[in-house]
């Protein structure tokens, strides 16, 4: 076989069924070896390359498995960049497949179409593991270390290269197998048992969460009963515990607690609150990553426990039952604090009633993702996670205009749950294009667009900070709904939350392709007060 179809069989070994790409010369062998094993892998063509990389890290995001997409190199691969990096910041295991121009040429400045100095250099910065296939022997070891990297350690994306005249170069090619099983990683008993014993003593103890966690859901949940401890999510974590329980709180709440805790419980959180809200030797800190640099990265904890979170936590469940001191229960106490927060919270009504209406429409295990925007911003402090994987967040990236195609790979790999994704004016246009992919290939996506005229955090603070000097943060936007119906998707725009859930009931009813509520919105009250919030320790 030649390289491309050795590569689609190694892909396919390890169970990937699906490859978001846009096609090009350079990489002409590979689709047409994904032609023939059309009946086994899906290939999912986008309109731009940015959108291509968005929609395998939504598709990762939501499954949790790694995902894979293929581009032409140099300014295919540039394109694509946000959702590499994306993908690295939120930890999500995307392929990147890269095209290369001759194999004799790299590196020599020819100038050749889409040539570029040092592209393996630029991908190592973005990615965790990168490699060339140089043979068609090479390609299913090489595949095997890519998923083998993206699954080991700190979860991440990986890169593959391959020259455009490698890809149909045939020969001999080892037997492609399904591979073999993860080992377990050890766990250090005695960190494990020096954490459950200052757990155990402590009085207060905070569980903060990141992305990490959301595969140990069950033991957070044990864990935060038997310590009577509040979970803390914010972006990545949210839906590791249901959002209706008392004990799941957020940004405002988790600053009070924080301050008032002896003892944090950090599951897969770079835990940027060390930063901004500071720490002392009162309070210990608890820490349980995949990556081993990860831990001391700020600050030293009092426990570093290295691994997968949902083994290491049961052990320290276990662990906690001879240790653990009597505890009278705080669930009335979090039921006065949380009433207390949507009290303070009521400032920001008009986008708690949208935020409502979304939750009210979508179910329990239906999938929300967020927006750099300021319907965004507020969700991440208002929208209520009941489970797992259904609150999608872009992370400490923060990459405005990821939401859109990284929704549709999101309901294209979950095509047995609705998913609602919310942008502002600005950030939908960034990859509004890809709606013409969302009717190709029938992805049944509700996309509500809150359309404020403005990059609306932008101009916000040019008129608070900077004397109302108000430039290029005003928007000139077409019709939405128009603009949506063009494309041949369901359209309609909502002026208020009742008739935003109305229209959601009725877009979420359709499942044969897209649809887009366009809601015209005002200047929205700043969040910004419940988020940057100050220093209280240290």
């Amino acid at each position: 076989m030649n390289t491309a179809e050795a590569i689609v069989a190694a892909l396919i070994a390890h169970g990937l069924n699906t490859i978001y790409a846009l096609p090009g010369v350079h990489n002409d062998p590979f689709f047409d070896a994904l032609f023939k094993a059309s009946d086994r892998i899906r290939t999912v063509h986008t309109r731009h390359e940015q959108g291509a990389s968005l929609m395998a890290l939504g598709a990762a995001l939501a499954t949790g498995k790694p995902q894979a997409y293929c581009v032409v190199p140099g300014p295919g691969l540039l394109n694509s960049a946000t959702g590499l990096l994306t993908a690295h910041g939120t930890n999500a295991p995307v392929l990147a497949l890269i095209g290369q121009i001759a194999q004799a040429a790299i590196g020599r400045g020819y100038g050749h179409l889409h040539e570029i100095r040092d592209q393996r250099g630029i991908l190592s910065r973005l990615v965790d593991f990168v490699a060339r296939i140089h043979t068609p022997a090479d390609a299913p070891a090489l595949v095997n270390a890519a998923f083998r990297a993206m699954a080991s350690g700190r979860p991440g994306p990986a890169a593959l290269e391959c020259a455009i005249d490698v890809w149909g170069r045939s020969g001999p090619v080892p037997d492609i197998a399904a591979p073999l099983p993860e080992t377990p990683s050890l766990i250090d008993e005695d960190a494990v048992a020096d954490a459950a014993k200052r757990l155990g003593a402590a009085e207060r103890i905070l569980i903060v969460v990141g992305g990490g966690a959301q595969d140990a859901s069950t033991e957070v949940r044990e864990l935060s009963g038997l310590l009577q401890a509040p979970v803390m999510g914010f972006r990545r974590g949210r839906g590791v515990i249901d959002g209706r329980d008392p004990f799941s709180v957020v940004l405002p709440l988790g600053h009070e607690l924080w301050r008032e805790a002896d003892a944090v419980l950090a599951v897969g959180t770079r835990l940027f609150q060390q930063m901004q809200w500071g720490i002392d030797d009162t309070l210990q800190v608890i820490r349980v990553d995949a990556d081993p640099e990860e831990p001391e990265r700020f600050r030293k904890p009092a426990v570093a426990l290295v691994g997968d979170a949902a083994p290491i936590l049961r052990e320290l469940i276990d662990a906690l039952a001879t240790r653990n001191r009597s505890r009278h229960s705080r669930r009335d106490e979090m039921l006065e604090r949380q009433g207390k927060l949507r009290a303070r919270l009521a400032k920001l009504a008009p986008q708690i009633g949208y935020l409502e209406a979304i939750r009210a429409e979508l179910p329990e295990d239906g999938i929300f993702v967020e927006e750099v925007t300021q319907m965004g911003f507020a969700a991440r402090l208002l929208y209520p996670a009941y489970k797992p994987r259904t609150f999608i967040s872009p992370g400490f990236q923060d990459s405005l205009g990821w939401g859109y195609a990284a929704a549709l790979g999101v309901q294209d790999a979950r095509r047995d749950l609705p998913v609602v994704a919310i942008a502002g004016d600005g950030g939908f246009m960034f990859t509004a294009t890809e709606m013409a992919t969302a009717v190709h290939h029938r992805i049944p996506l509700t996309a509500v667009v809150f359309n404020d005229g403005a990059y609306g955090n932008v101009r916000r603070t040019q008129a608070e900070r900077f004397g109302n000097r108000i430039i290029a943060s005003d928007l000139s936007n077409p019709d939405f709904v128009r603009f949506a119906e063009s494309f041949g998707a369901a359209a309609e725009r909502a002026r208020n939350p009742v008739e935003l859930r109305a229209a959601l009931k009725r877009a979420l009813a359709r499942r044969e392709g897209p649809s887009l509520i366009e809601v015209p919105v005002p200047t929205l009250p700043s969040p910004w007060e419940f988020i940057m919030l100050p220093k209280v320790r240290g």
